[in-house]
């Protein structure tokens, strides 16, 4: 009977894990591309040039579906924490359930609100109140953004609560300090860069495949595509050393909040100073070892504390039954520095093209910049992996345990809902992205027509919106 328990805990945690690590693509991906949308709109505006309405309307399918993707998505998760957390969610409700209502009350109904007037109000509003709903839109996700990372930060550093002795609930002492944790800043300004730096590859890729096709066929690419390539890899030239930056900032607060997390990262075994950086190697838990290291002298201490002498600390600093899985997090860290230091030479190889004349005719370039297509979402999954898992074996971080956070599960009954989930995930999810690649896969055209719900194209993006507000109904209920 333990065996069949252990077997429904550990699916319990992959279930959510697989239903997080699917959703958390759509909203990056809705952030990113709202604020993306909002700038062509802007210049169109200032300008009058008919290639920034252009884009607009070509985006404005793409992010009808990734966002109505997001919203079904993100309503299954909220089943979740009742019916496999239910302990979790009933002591650490009090805090994390305020947090979340309060996101839909000032974030998702804006979003709901003004969607569909930015989805097909071009030709039915003024222009100025059409570029306002583009701008809530895109301002209601970053406010959705803020909520969510305020809750996700709480449980990763608390602060501001006390204990109930009778119920073990975590009840709010002060809001400030729960809200303002001391990793909320740097994971609000981290995730929100990551956004932008997925959909600048997303929408870079899409140009360069575009520049690619236009080569091959032996003529000269279009206006529409020209310019959304070159707003891209603006956008991953600025954001990717930034992000970097700010990962540098983040790496620095998890050490003094979280170092059992960052001994797991970084693969260090005994605290020490003068401590190496340690490039590939194999974590062991057993032997308490990371076999087969191979690393870099001194870098460890310097990048970690930013002084050469600077104490790391070990995993072996911790009681064993408090450390993370250091096997997962090594390497899910690893391909995020990996992939963060390619997008930013890529970044930094466009402006090399730039200055040279050559970013719309140099194919190499553009094959290398269509492969990164799903660079800033992978890295975005690795390191929300990271994050997450470094948090084991906590759900509350020191206080409450990821084992006495879980509903009564039968195994039963978590075999046949993980088998749904995936069948389902893979039909539906398999299948709007589909849709997003093919629609994608046209050339946006100058003159480009607005979405028009009678139109079979735009069938999907009327659905997209419809989901949305029933959503924003069943979360308010």
């Amino acid at each position: 009977m333990q065996n069949a328990h252990d077997i429904a805990f550990l699916l319990a945690r992959f279930q959510f894990a697989f239903t997080v690590g699917v959703h958390i693509i759509f909203p990056a991906f809705s952030i990113g591309l709202a604020a993306y949308l909002a700038v062509p709109e802007a210049l169109w505006l200032a300008t009058g040039r008919q290639v920034f309405l252009d884009l607009y309307r070509y985006w404005i399918r793409a992010f009808s579906i990734v966002f109505g993707m997001g919203v079904v998505s993100g309503l299954i998760m909220a089943c979740e924490f009742g019916t496999n957390w239910s302990v979790f969610s009933q002591k650490a409700g009090p805090i994390t359930s305020v947090l979340l209502s309060c996101e839909v009350m000032t974030a998702f109904f804006m979003e709901a609100g003004f969607l569909g007037v930015m989805l097909f109000g071009m030709n039915k509003v003024g222009r100025g109140l059409h570029f306002t709903a583009t701008c809530c839109v895109s301002v209601g996700t970053l406010i959705s953004m803020t909520w969510i990372l305020a809750s996700n930060s709480w449980i990763q550093t608390p602060r501001g609560y006390r204990i109930d002795p009778a119920s073990g609930q975590f009840l709010p002492d002060d809001w400030l300090a729960i809200i303002f944790n001391p990793s909320f800043p740097f994971r609000l300004v981290h995730m929100g860069l990551a956004a932008f730096l997925s959909v600048a590859f997303a929408v870079g890729a899409t140009g360069a495949w575009h520049l690619l096709k236009a080569r091959r066929q032996g003529r000269i690419s279009s206006e529409p595509v020209r310019v959304m390539f070159s707003m891209a890899m603006w956008m991953a030239a600025i954001v990717a050393p930034l992000q970097i930056l700010t990962g540098d900032t983040h790496g620095l607060n998890t050490l003094k909040y979280q170092p059992a997390k960052l001994a797991a990262m970084e693969g260090d075994r005994n605290s020490e100073g003068h401590a190496p950086e340690l490039l590939f190697g194999i974590p062991n838990m057993k032997t308490e070892h990371t076999d087969y290291a191979i690393g870099v002298p001194l870098p460890g201490s310097l990048i970690l504390t930013h002084s050469l002498d600077g104490k790391v600390p070990g995993m072996k600093d911790f009681p064993r039954d408090q450390r993370p899985p250091s096997q997962v997090i090594f390497f899910s860290f690893r391909i995020v520095v990996a992939l963060g230091v390619l997008m930013m030479l890529v970044g930094l190889w466009s402006l090399w093209h730039r200055r040279n004349s050559t970013l719309f005719t140099s194919p190499a370039f553009h094959g290398v910049a269509l492969s990164m297509a799903p660079a800033g979402f992978l890295t975005l999954l690795c390191g929300w992996v990271t994050t997450e898992v470094g948090r084991q074996p906590w759900t509350v971080y020191g206080l409450l345990r990821t084992s006495q956070s879980v509903s009564p599960v039968v195994l039963s009954s978590m075999v046949v809902s993980m088998t749904v989930f995936v069948v389902v995930y893979v039909v539906v999810f398999g299948s709007g992205l589909g849709i997003l690649v093919r629609m994608l896969g046209r050339e946006p055209e100058e003159g480009e027509c607005d979405a028009d719900p009678s139109h079979a194209s735009d069938i999907l993006a009327t659905r997209a919106h419809l989901a949305v507000v029933n959503a924003s109904a069943a979360k308010r209920a």
